[in-house]
């Protein structure tokens, strides 16, 4: 039994190591295993550690090395230069200089808030003074501009916090204070956010001082050059009430901002929307009448009485006592200074449109846009959603000559205000180029601007406003009455033509603002057009040309108009292009009449056997015009169903260019020498349609039934095709050639032999120029006066 047991011990052991050593085998022929896969491979313990240590290596040092290092540093923190730190911030954050003052106001315009806020709980903090405004002062001789407010002042420990600690937003504070106690809309009107705004007056000052009066303590002074500040405690006392005084002494290259025109100007462009009445200390020069003193009167009657001594007595007397019955003035210019309200124009966008006269909407209007007219229409409203924002637009009533040189250039017809302090009218996004005309406002409370509030930070909402502004505006002129659409359109159909190339996305209701003139002689829309369209037509028709006579006259709408059939003129140069932008119009396709592709007697099996029977009879003519006379010419000829009067007319195919397409490409400036493309469409050969009801073509018909080589029917076959192409609105490529079949057929008709040449020109005889007699005399003299002087010598 051992035996047994020992013989299967060692067949086990064989068999084992034959599979160790086929392992071993399959271990070095196949890719190691991910070492993440396995549990083993992703632990992170105290080995794996240690393995890392041995094999990282950063400058020569070990991962334990560096440990080791970091343990036993000095940790230091980072020391800032803060007159550095300030250049940097501030010369970073500001692209224009003129900001300071709309920053300054601002800060003014938060401060007069939050004590308006605190009112409304608490009626003694308006005990010192009542008065909420701001009052901006120059001073041209000690170069200093001052910014004062009536708002709630800092204490001590305001200055230091909020002065004294860059990017400390003192409104921030605020909010965060006072954001339970009420809802939040109340507080909408609060501007500041970062807590730079302040320091932006070093862009203009070497020095900034602060004067400053809180109810809960006396009045400071701060000053600061930048580099550093301090606080002192007033000596003259409480001056100010209540509020604070911002003085700025300018640095030399910013003294034009102590100008009253430019301070006037930048109050205007950034803060005259500001809720609160903001003045500035101005002069004005008026011509005032004044009493005249005595002395001067005593002058005054010295000279009248020599004026007046070689005049009549009596007369005089008469004068004396009418003057002494009025008293005696002179005319003065009279310099005088006073507090000028600068920021009149209120932001009535702000207000509900119900509470809003007519007349604020214009005088608003004639505000922003410098126009004495008013606007043509308006809308206002709120959008809500991804951004809440509130505007007012206007459409002007006529739109400058010189607007389309500059179309596709940067407007600024939209400015965009945040909590009513302009932010910038730089936008090429915020309306499409089509819409340039529009004037408007759009204020916001939460749009994303950088710290500046000069850019916003999300190109992303800049889209939402466009896309919501463009809907409002396009809703806007569909609203416009029917009376006042006529004026519409004549200053801005261009506009709404290129729009509806241009915004795939809103092209239907662009469409439903298009107006043509029609066949029945008055402006149609669209809409109106397939309402009166017949009852089994299928296409909106159009015809394209340079004006209303020609198209009238043109031959491819005779037949129609012979029907009842309604069509659309297209007589500018943009018509055709917009048209061809539009695949259909409420589910009625457009129709070129120029172009092949639609039938006017339809497909009944009448209309189809007449035009079956109409082929077959004038195939002869048909082929002949193809394959013998017209060959290099024409593409093919057809029987017409749209002439009426006219022999023959040439009609391009669906995807061809019309001869009014035509006109416009070749009269493009700006287009290359050689282009292929245009080429190709220029030179494509046209259908020729013959009217198998003229007598022309009844003839030709005969002519070439009888001898198919008549000469003379291939002239007049040329001749019918040239006029055909000129009928059809087509340039002739061979003009002098046309020009001498017309001679011919003038020759023909009047009886001049064809053989007879032009009679030659006499050569006149050459006649010896005159000889001028007193050019002889001169050289008579001239040699006379040399004898003279020889005979002297």
């Amino acid at each position: 039994m051992y035996k047994w047991m020992f013989g299967g011990l060692v067949v086990l052991l064989l068999v084992a190591g034959g599979r160790a050593d086929e392992d071993a085998e399959l271990n070095v022929e196949t890719v190691d295993k991910d070492l993440g896969s396995s549990r083993e491979g992703s632990r992170t313990d105290s080995e794996v550690v240690d393995r890392e240590e041995e094999a990282i290596k950063i400058d020569g040092l070990s991962v334990a090395e560096m440990k080791q290092l970091r343990d036993k540093a000095e940790k230091h923190a980072f020391q800032a230069e803060v007159n550095r730190m300030m250049k940097l911030i501030i010369n970073s954050l500001y692209r224009n200089k003129e900001i300071f003052l709309r920053e300054l106001i601002s800060n003014a315009s938060d401060a007069l808030d939050k004590i308006r806020l605190l009112s409304l709980t608490d009626k003694s903090v308006m005990d010192a003074t009542s008065e909420l405004s701001i009052k901006i002062k120059a001073d041209k001789d000690n170069h200093m501009l001052s910014i004062t407010d009536t708002g709630i002042g800092m204490t001590k420990k305001d200055l230091v916090n909020n002065l004294g600690t860059i990017a400390k937003s003192g409104t921030a504070d605020f909010l965060n204070k006072l954001q339970d106690a009420a809802s939040a809309t109340e507080f909408s009107d609060l501007i500041g956010q970062f807590g730079v705004g302040f320091y932006s007056a070093f862009l203009v000052a070497d020095k900034v001082i602060v004067t400053t009066k809180h109810n809960d303590d006396v009045q400071y002074i701060w000053e600061s050059d930048s580099n550093s500040y301090s606080i002192v405690e007033d000596p003259r006392g409480n001056t100010l009430k209540r509020g604070t005084t911002i003085s700025l002494v300018m640095k030399e290259e910013a003294y034009d901002f102590l100008e009253q025109d430019t301070v006037r100007e930048l109050i205007k462009k950034y803060s005259q929307f500001i809720n609160f009445n903001i003045y500035l200390w101005g002069s004005k020069t008026e011509t005032v009448e004044e009493p005249i003193e005595e002395d001067e009167e005593e002058e005054e009657a010295a000279e009248k009485e020599d004026k007046t001594s070689e005049e009549d007595e009596d007369g005089t007397v008469e004068e004396e006592k009418e003057e002494e019955k009025k008293p005696k003035t002179k005319k003065v210019d009279k310099t005088t200074w006073d507090w000028e309200l600068c920021n009149e124009s209120k932001p009535i966008w702000t207000r509900k449109p119900a509470e809003i006269e007519e007349d604020e909407y214009d005088e608003f209007y004639k505000s922003i846009t410098k126009d004495k007219n008013g606007p043509l229409s308006k809308t206002h409203f709120i959008a809500e959603g991804e951004v809440t924002f509130k505007s007012l637009i206007f459409i002007p009533g006529s739109q400058q000559s010189e607007e389309f040189n500059k179309y596709g250039q940067k407007k600024d017809n939209i400015k965009l205000y945040v909590r009513r302090v302009f932010i910038t009218d730089d936008f090429q996004d915020m309306m499409p180029n089509y819409l340039s005309f529009v004037r408007g406002v759009v204020d916001s409370d939460d749009l994303p601007l950088n710290v500046s509030r000069e850019t916003l930070q999300q190109h992303k909402l800049l889209k939402v406003i466009k896309k919501k502004l463009v809907r409002k505006t396009l809703d806007m002129i569909k609203k416009i009455d029917e009376d006042k659409y006529d004026a519409f359109w004549k200053e801005y159909s261009t506009n709404i033509k290129l729009g509806v190339i241009e915004d795939t996305a809103n092209r239907t209701r662009l469409a439903k603002l298009l107006r043509f003139t029609s066949s029945n002689g008055k402006l149609a829309s669209l809409s109106d057009y397939v309402e009166r369209m017949k009852e089994k037509q299928e296409h909106i028709f159009y015809m394209a040309g340079g004006s209303k006579e020609e198209v009238e006259k043109s031959p491819f709408v005779e037949r129609l108009l012979k029907k009842g059939y309604e069509i659309l003129y297209l007589t500018e140069a943009v018509d055709e292009y917009a048209i061809s932008a539009l695949p259909e119009f409420e589910g009625k396709k457009f129709q070129n009449v120029a172009k092949e592709g639609f039938s006017i007697d339809g497909d009944t099996e009448a209309a189809k056997a007449r035009k079956a029977e109409m082929t077959e009879r004038f195939d002869p003519l048909l082929k002949w015009f193809g394959d013998e006379a017209l060959k290099d010419h024409i593409l093919r000829a057809e029987i017409s169903e749209r002439l009426t009067n006219s022999p023959c007319a040439l009609i391009t195919s669906k995807f061809g260019w019309t001869a009014n397409m035509q006109r416009i490409i070749q009269s493009q400036t700006h287009s290359k020498s050689q282009d292929m493309q245009r080429d190709y469409y220029l030179n494509q050969k046209k259908t020729l349609e013959v009217n198998p009801r003229h007598p022309l073509i009844k003839e030709l018909l005969r002519r070439v039934e009888d001898n198919p080589a008549d000469e003379t029917a291939k002239d007049m076959a040329l001749m019918m095709y040239n006029t055909a192409t000129l009928r059809s609105g087509y340039m002739l490529k061979d003009t002098v050639n046309f020009a001498e079949h017309i001679e011919k057929m003038m020759r023909q008709t009047l009886g001049v032999d064809e053989s007879e040449e032009v009679e030659e020109e006499p050569d006149l005889p050459e006649d010896e120029a005159p000889e001028d007699e007193d050019d002889e005399e001169e050289i008579d003299d001239e040699e006379a006066e040399d004898d003279e002087a020889h005979d002297e010598l």
